[in-house]
């Protein structure tokens, strides 16, 4: 048994996801780190577990193989995610099965998986990071599906959070605006400035995970949907 903490994390083998596993790693953590495709790792407390987590299996073969290396569960990002923007009535049922199990499906068999482990241990913490989306629509980009997808997780995340407080397990969502990620390329968000949050600028993936961190290091804090995403929010609420 390790006597540092240890979390897994989602969507993990690029941007906001390959952010976060060197940000805990920095502080001394174990890392399990998740995404259908990614990169081996030669650091030792860096465990790579490729896979699809829509699957219960897949979601306990990445729970498992934390468990079976480092012994415990402190952490729990759920970050992948993926966004498919069409008008509803251009949306198929492939669009509709990839985007609701990765970021719905995915999130419950995980969350599911880790809460029970955390639970009859020592409490925990899970943050999934969601995209503003639900409060408002904007008719320049059809989001129905990540609404649906934004909306369900804030929700969930206020329900587990008020059930399993009781328990020492800390549930919190991240709410991200536009945020700049490497593969867009370095000028694509220099555009008018009528579609970029009062800010005036993208997010960048640093903006994220010093979100996520902020979470993790204050623990009299739970159900929060911390918006990231420049005013958005607060403009949409005006």
């Amino acid at each position: 048994m390790i006597a540092y903490k240890v979390a897994i994390i989602t969507g993990a083998s690029r941007g906001v996801g390959a952010g976060l596993a060197a940000a805990y790693r920095r502080r001394g953590w174990a890392v399990t780190a998740s995404a259908r495709t990614i990169r081996p790792s030669g650091d030792k407390d860096l465990l790579i577990v490729p896979g699809d987590v829509t699957e219960p299996a897949g979601a306990a073969r990445v729970v498992d193989a934390a468990l079976d290396r480092f012994g415990r569960i402190d952490t729990l990002v759920n970050n992948a995610s993926v966004v498919i923007s069409r008008p509803l009535t251009d949306y198929t049922a492939a669009d509709f099965a990839t985007v609701m199990g990765v970021s719905i499906t995915g999130f419950f068999w995980l969350t599911q998986r880790a809460i029970a482990e955390m639970a009859v241990r020592y409490g925990g913490h899970v943050v999934t990071v969601s995209a503003t989306v639900a409060p408002a629509a904007a008719s320049g980009t059809p989001s129905v599906l990540a609404a649906l997808a934004s909306g369900g997780v804030t929700a969930a995340t206020r329900s587990l959070a008020v059930e399993y407080a009781a328990r020492g397990i800390r549930v919190n969502a991240i709410s991200a605006g536009l945020i700049q990620a490497p593969i867009a390329p370095a000028d694509g968000f220099s555009g008018p400035g009528d579609w970029l949050p009062p800010l005036g600028r993208a997010g960048q993936i640093s903006d994220i995970v010093d979100g996520v961190l902020f979470l993790e290091s204050a623990p009299y804090i739970t159900g929060e949907i911390l918006h990231i995403d420049g005013g958005q929010s607060a403009e949409d609420e005006r």
